[in-house]
């Protein structure tokens, strides 16, 4: 029997504020966080000691715990009743996006211009990123090793692209940018070039005292907010889909089944990733032993075994959730000509004999039934056999730790561009689908 749903186009205007407010991985987890504890959630550190009380069973009235790491967020929810051996369903995804990042030696600039140095994180589409009103934000870590983040959202910085005078191939040959020379953006005017006097700015605006940070993690971001589009408003543009479209759904879904007051025969997970973009090998990464210590101490924290622990593994597991590809309009033939996964159809499921996703027939089961129970439509993608096929971190979760995965996803245009597309149903549509996962 179908579920009521329980996100609308209430939950899609919702995404739109996330979108807006996770302008770095820090930022997106602070946020997700901040929702979470109005759910009754509460933050465990890493470094103390886990009892009873700090594994989070309902029992106690304590509600969900989560971990925070960089840009990383693991929380979950222990059901009264769950035995140490009782399975996880997990929610995967990922907290960063390709853009542009500060360099260890920010400030440069040549004939009267003042730049910032930057570095190309993970495989943008780098002329979105163009005569683009650009903010900056990020991380800031201080001499006595305590951090605070920083966000200035504001005009502050551009790329600004040859004009066609001096450029007449452009039409015709295309665009050809280097990275090193072309994507170094402006923020002033000046013959000087002032070293420190970036990180100088950052400390005012984050209301520091001067010379108090020696370290930081920062990267730009569009400004322009995010928006319904459409003649019916039937699509959403906006920065950073890729991928906290999938945070977002996790964090909902995660948060209705919390306070839901349901009976839980798995427990509730959310791992939400850094570094997916540049091929996960970090600690914050899915690639990283975060997930795994989480889900282990979990266990042990509720007086379980390494026995507990194997049987709670082969018993989970985990929705990989990431943006994938819609078809598009003007490249169709880019495209599988049997699937055609279109914006707001439904989220899709993720396919590929290759292991690029983890998805096999037994994980299409799985997703074939939280969606039946969500009376939420899907749709499957599957690659053009002439193109290559993308991943994400579906099958380094399934490797890491020997679990179960599905990779899944919303399908959307502009994929790895300052600025993606979707459709403003499927974010919803994917939330309604995820909480159905979580419920069991």
């Amino acid at each position: 029997m179908s579920a009521p749903a329980r996100f609308d186009r209430g939950h899609t205007d919702d995404l739109m504020s996330f979108l807006a407010a996770g302008a770095s991985p820090y930022h997106a987890v602070a946020t997700a966080a901040e929702r979470l504890e109005k759910a009754g959630f509460k933050q465990v550190a890493e470094t103390d000691a886990w009892d009873t009380e700090a594994a989070a069973t309902s029992a106690t009235g304590s509600g969900g715990r989560y971990v925070l790491r960089g840009g990383a967020l693991i929380a979950w929810y222990v059901p009264e009743g769950a035995e140490p051996h009782t399975p996880f369903h997990i929610i995967g995804a990922h907290t960063d996006s390709p853009n542009l990042r500060i360099k260890p030696q920010p400030d440069t600039g040549a004939h009267g211009w003042r730049q910032v140095a930057v570095e190309i994180y993970g495989g943008p589409l780098m002329n979105s990123w163009l005569d683009r009103d650009l903010g900056l934000a990020g991380r800031l870590t201080l001499r006595d090793g305590s951090s605070t983040l920083v966000n200035v959202d504001r005009p502050l910085l551009r790329v600004p692209q040859l004009a066609i005078h001096l450029d007449r191939s452009v039409s015709t040959e295309g665009l050809k940018l280097d990275k090193q020379r072309h994507l170094q953006p402006v923020w002033g005017l000046g013959n000087d070039v002032r070293e420190g006097d970036l990180i100088a700015f950052l400390e005012q605006e984050a209301g520091l005292t001067a010379g108090s940070v020696t370290g930081w993690d920062l990267m730009v971001h569009p400004v322009e907010p995010p928006a319904y589009l459409g003649r019916d408003r039937e699509l959403l543009a906006g920065p950073r889909m890729d991928n906290l479209l999938s945070v977002h759904a996790g964090t909902a879904a995660l948060a209705a089944v919390a306070t839901s007051g349901a009976p839980l025969t798995r427990i509730p997970v959310l791992a939400a990733f850094d570094h997916e973009e540049n091929g996960s090998q970090s600690d914050t990464g899915a690639d990283g032993p975060l997930l795994g210590s989480v889900l282990e101490r979990s266990v042990f924290a509720r007086g379980g075994s390494w026995e507990d622990r194997a049987r709670a593994f082969a018993g989970t597991v985990c929705l990989s959730s990431d943006t994938g590809h819609a078809v598009h309009p003007n490249y169709a033939e880019r495209h599988d000509p049997t699937h055609h996964p279109r914006v707001n159809g439904g989220p899709i499921l993720k396919v590929n004999v290759n292991n690029r996703y983890a998805t096999d027939g037994s994980g299409r089961a799985v997703f074939a039934a939280a969606c039946e129970k969500a009376n939420v439509p899907f749709q499957t993608f599957v690659s053009n056999n002439a193109m290559p096929c993308g991943t994400t971190i579906g099958p380094i979760t399934a490797a890491r730790h020997g679990i179960r995965t599905v990779d899944i996803g919303v399908a959307i245009l502009s994929m790895h561009s300052a600025r993606e597309l979707c459709g403003a149903d499927d974010p919803f549509l994917l939330a309604n689908a995820l909480v159905a996962f979580l419920e069991g």
